[in-house]
């Protein structure tokens, strides 16, 4: 007899901590049972979800060929997050980018770079000036892209 109220007391705790983990408000077992399901069913769209999204970005986020770099610019709250990515490794393009912020009037408030076997390049920008027009992204992908491009051009390596 005692071991079944200590067992009874255990499933009760189990049943009360699937309920808050599944954020469930149900009262009975059966209920908490199917939230928990739905819950579970819930998380695995999500992880699904977030297999096909990374996938998907990796896919287009690989460029064809490995000396060109890829930029993308994502705008933030004040300011923007600079990725560049060459497959590459590119010496000198680093002090190109940064030229072109500068040309922008962005701060560079953090960045992270890698220049062993490929460029990589994050880094948070924002602008100096707040009185000035409005940039955005586009306008920000723009101007490292030119200021890639023209540091390629005057950077051709010599034939041999």
């Amino acid at each position: 007899m005692v071991s079944w109220e200590r067992n009874r007391g255990s499933l009760q705790e189990k049943f009360q901590l699937l309920r808050s983990a599944t954020n469930s408000h149900a009262q009975n077992e059966t209920s908490i049972i199917m939230d928990a399901s739905k819950y579970i069913q819930n998380l695995k769209k999500k992880v699904e979800r977030f297999k096909e999204d990374t996938a998907a970005e990796q896919s287009s986020s690989e460029p064809t060929d490995p000396t060109t770099p890829m930029v993308k610019v994502e705008t933030l709250e004040k300011g923007f997050m600079i990725k560049v990515f060459s497959g590459e490794n590119q010496p000198g393009m680093l002090v190109s980018v940064l030229e072109a912020f500068e040309d922008m009037g962005l701060d560079v408030l953090e960045a992270r770079v890698s220049c062993t076997d490929s460029f990589s390049l994050h880094a948070m920008g924002v602008k100096q000036n707040e009185d000035e027009e409005r940039m955005d992204a586009e306008a920000v992908k723009q101007a490292v892209t030119d200021a890639i491009t023209s540091w390629g051009e005057t950077n051709v390596p010599p034939f041999l």
